[in-house]
């Protein structure tokens, strides 16, 4: 009675599968063995192209749906649910073992029935046992495939959402990247830039204290030289007040560095533009060790661009030979150090009250004052000013000592004429030495007052020239001083 149970059963599944489109198995001969081992893999390809699924992955599913849905969303017959039983049994713990499978009891009917089906699938396979439930639970249940297929989307949104998750990941990791190695090339740029600056900054800084240097080791021979002339004008201009006569001694000493400075600085213009190629070394040499314990020179930067042309052509004259007691020589001059104060009206007003302080020099005419050396005395100083207009100035030095020569001109026309010519120039007295010490220039002494001092080369005389002779209708009033200091 069970035999013919099972066979009605065999046929109806038979039915039930061939209305599911599922191809019943049957008994193949062994002339088609070799066969179905070819279609294996065939046929679990063909499934998992038909529902989205590896076969594992498909038995997984068919076994949690028929745990959950038995008997809710489903019946199985008895028979497919012994068949189910048996296949899940051959698929986890294998082939059917009587060694190792306890005894079933005689009236245990279910145990003993799932233990013939069970043995009734022999060495079916792992594969074969996965792909025979779950077709046998798609034929028995019309809702297995909407389960699978709603699996089989939300694992393709899964693997949607897993493969944008990854695309923004590897995103982010390439922007990141990106980040990095823009943000490595600006630190290096800023590193770059950074030491560029600092060498930059150690270089200027070098400079700046080389500079320095030189700046202060000219003052100090600069100041070496003019020290007590500066204090002594300082005295003679605030005989009272220690504090001003400082004050007043360090802005002449800045003055003179300035006018210094900027007189190297001509003259090196000149060379360069007169002897390029001989005279460069030179002019550097003098501009790196310009002062000596012998000469300083200086000049006002007021006064300079007036009298470029009369420097320049005194660069160009030679050396002054002299004679002295039969032997020639350089006349020995040191350069005079000038400079300007503002306070042009309280020394109006202090000098107007002196005797022979203020002079008037003629439209078109050059005034000279005749200052002699002092037998007690060092050094010449002289200050003036003037109303409303600026006038020229320059200072020389006549020798008391030192003659030169009386210029003179002959012809040759005729012998007798020769004769007389030579007559007077024995018979005439050799002219006192002249020493142009500052050429004439014009001043702003109608701006500010106009002050400097000299050391005496030797005995003579000190010529102060006024020169107004470039003046056609205007006379001026120059307001001086004159003094002299041991």
């Amino acid at each position: 009675m069970m035999e013919f149970d099972r066979a009605e059963h065999d046929n109806d599944r038979l039915e039930k599968t061939i209305e599911n489109g599922i191809t019943p198995e049957t008994p193949a001969p062994c002339a088609e063995a070799e066969r179905e081992d070819h279609e294996e893999p065939q046929k679990s390809w063909s499934l998992e192209r038909n529902w989205g699924f590896t076969l594992e992955e498909l038995f997984k599913l068919a076994l949690k749906f028929f745990k959950e849905m038995n008997g809710k969303a489903f019946n199985p017959t008895y028979e497919e649910n012994l068949r189910l039983v048996a296949l899940h049994k051959q698929i986890t713990i294998g082939p059917y073992d009587p060694k190792a499978c306890s005894e079933i009891g005689f009236f245990d009917v279910l145990g003993n029935d799932r233990r013939k089906e069970w043995l009734r699938l022999g060495g079916m396979a792992k594969e074969d046992a996965m792909e025979d439930f779950v077709k046998l639970l798609n034929s028995c249940c019309c809702l297995f495939a909407p389960y699978v297929t709603s699996h089989k989307i939300e694992k393709e949104e899964q693997e949607k959402r897993r493969r944008e998750e990854e695309e923004r990941l590897r995103l982010e990791r390439e922007e990141q990247e990106r980040r990095r190695l823009e943000e490595e090339a600006r630190r290096r740029e800023e590193e770059d830039r950074r030491l560029k600056e600092e060498e930059q900054r150690r270089k200027e800084e070098a400079e700046r204290l080389q500079i320095e240097r030189q700046k202060q080791h000219i003052m100090a021979v600069l100041n070496a030289q003019t020290a007590v002339q500066f204090q002594q004008y300082a005295k003679q201009q605030y005989p009272d007040n220690p504090d001003q006569q400082q004050l007043l001694v360090r802005q002449l000493q800045e003055q003179h560095y300035e006018q210094y400075i900027h007189q190297a600085l001509r003259l090196q213009q000149m060379a360069l533009q007169k002897q390029p190629d001989s005279n460069v070394t030179q002019t550097s040499e003098a501009l790196s060790a310009p002062v000596s314990d012998e000469a300083a020179p200086a000049c006002n930067p007021n006064s300079q661009s007036n009298s470029l042309e009369n420097q320049e052509q005194q660069t160009d004259t030679k050396a002054f030979h002299l004679c002295v007691e039969g032997k020639t020589g350089d006349v020995p001059i040191i350069a005079p150090s000038m400079w300007t104060r503002p306070q042009i009206k309280e020394f109006k007003e202090k000098v107007v009250h002196e005797q022979d302080s203020v002079i008037t020099v003629g439209q078109g005419e050059v005034l000279t004052v005749r200052v002699p050396t002092h037998q007690d005395g060092s050094h010449l100083f002289w200050e003036f000013a003037t109303d409303h207009y600026d006038i020229g100035f320059g200072l020389y030095f006549e020798w008391k000592d030192l003659t030169v020569p009386a210029s003179t001109e002959t012809t040759e026309t005729k012998e007798s004429t020769e004769q007389v010519e030579g007559e007077k120039q024995a018979e005439q007295s050799r002219c006192p030495m002249v020493h142009e010490v500052v050429p004439v220039s014009r001043r702003d002494s109608h701006e500010e007052v106009y002050a400097g001092s000299h050391q005496y080369p030797g005995q003579g005389v000190h010529l102060l020239k006024f020169d107004n002779s470039y003046s056609l209708w205007r006379q001026k009033v120059v307001y001086y001083r004159v003094y002299y200091t041991k």
